[in-house]
């Protein structure tokens, strides 16, 4: 994408209500999509690209009406972007002319997920049977209802079929979620710094975030909303630990090491960072707090803590829940990646391939922890864009 191309969020209300896998239906819900490319005249050359927990709609270009706090989540993705990248789409670097999805060959959707607070039907919406938001009234969600979403939304674009589905960690659970859901109706999927359930390591992590929040008495329970108080306190802490998680010990090492921040020596304050790594989280904290809601930080967290393949689809068998996927599988994996290590990735592999299907692995040596899939963009991409290139789409 060229980074002088200004994007516009597009907003589209599905017809129907989403039925959830907590036995409710959500009705009305609006979905915040972006394209880029073109859609070929067979509508055969759709890729979806799926966000992380913290992202939106917004994957590439420069957003027209950029938010406060950019969503280039990626370790240093300030010193990287420099004064674009409030408005800089997630993952630009991936999406345009000859990136890793081609938008000279692919014609890519974007949406903010099902329980977003970017535009999409969330915790923030108004509920229409009160006339106020939802708050934690709000039903509990799971990946696949967010791949209802996506499909709903699709269909109304008048795309039936999916050249790929892309993207990285909760991106690549959505996914394998397609793969699995709709196994006649995707070519491909590429999932990036994922896993078929998150580690009992990663659901602790999750918890003690969600905790923070909750635990702040600005919560009130989940309805904040026009109360003139939220629970920015325990939003910035669970930021603090998620993205502790999101990095690795070689990376904080090289970029913080123990310096300090402000000063030749300690100062013996209990109130203000002392080392550079603890002004660097509160910098963190403090710029995710102004562009994302807590409530949907608590229902995107538990969405992707829910997710097992396994016990969703296989009765306990990653290999039985992947019988049925037809899609070519391209799996990326970091070196460094902890909190989604490289042996999900081997899983996955190692069941599809019980079954014959077609599968690829690629392990790729960098020291950014799980951040990995949104800064090693340039050695991602030719991995990629062979994958993609094995079958002509849209051509």
């Amino acid at each position: 994408m060229d980074n002088t191309l200004i994007v516009e969020t597009q907003y589209l209300d599905l017809p129907h209500p989403v039925q959830l896998d907590c036995g409710r239906e959500l009705h009305p819900v609006r979905v915040a999509y972006e394209t880029y490319g073109n859609l070929a005249p067979g509508r055969d050359n759709v890729i979806l690209v799926c966000h992380a927990l913290s992202g939106d709609a917004h994957a590439a270009g420069l957003s027209a009406s950029p938010s406060e706090a950019g969503t280039r989540d990626g370790f240093a993705a300030e010193d990287r972007d420099g004064a674009a990248g409030k408005a800089l789409g997630w993952w630009d670097g991936m999406i345009g002319p000859g990136k890793a999805f081609d938008t000279d060959r692919y014609f890519v959707v974007c949406t903010n997920l099902l329980g977003g607070c970017r535009g999409t039907t969330g915790p923030g919406s108004v509920n229409p049977e009160t006339g106020r938001p939802y708050g934690s009234d709000f039903p509990v969600i799971t990946v696949a209802d967010m791949v209802r979403t996506e499909r709903a939304l699709l269909r109304e674009l008048g795309i039936e079929r999916l050249a790929a589905v892309a993207g990285g960690s909760l991106g690549g659970m959505q996914a394998l979620e397609w793969a699995v859901l709709y196994p006649d109706e995707v070519d491909a999927i590429v999932v990036i710094a994922s896993t078929h359930g998150l580690h009992p390591q990663g659901v602790a992590w999750n918890f003690i975030a969600r905790e923070s929040i909750m635990g702040d008495p600005a919560w009130q329970g989940g309805h904040y909303y026009g109360t003139g108080r939220a629970p920015d306190a325990g939003m910035g802490v669970a930021r603090m630990v998620g993205h502790i998680t999101y990095l690795s010990a070689p990376a904080l090492e090289d970029r913080f090491g123990r310096r300090l921040q402000v000063a030749d020596d300690i100062r013996h304050t209990i109130a203000e960072p002392e080392f550079q790594v603890e002004s660097y989280l509160r910098h963190q904290a403090g710029s995710f707090v102004r562009r994302f809601d807590a409530n949907t930080y608590l229902y995107l967290s538990r969405a992707l803590t829910y997710f097992d393949l396994a016990r969703e689809h296989g009765d306990g068998s990653l290999a039985k829940a992947l019988a049925g996927v037809r899609a070519r599988t391209l799996l990326i994996a970091f070196s460094s990646d902890w909190l989604y290590p490289p042996s999900a990735s081997q899983d996955i592999e190692a069941a599809l391939g019980e079954h014959g299907l077609p599968v690829e692995f690629h392990l790729i040596e960098a020291p950014y922890g799980h951040d990995c899939f949104l800064l090693e963009e340039a050695r991602q991409t030719p991995i990629i864009r062979r994958f993609l290139g094995e079958e002509g789409t849209g051509e």
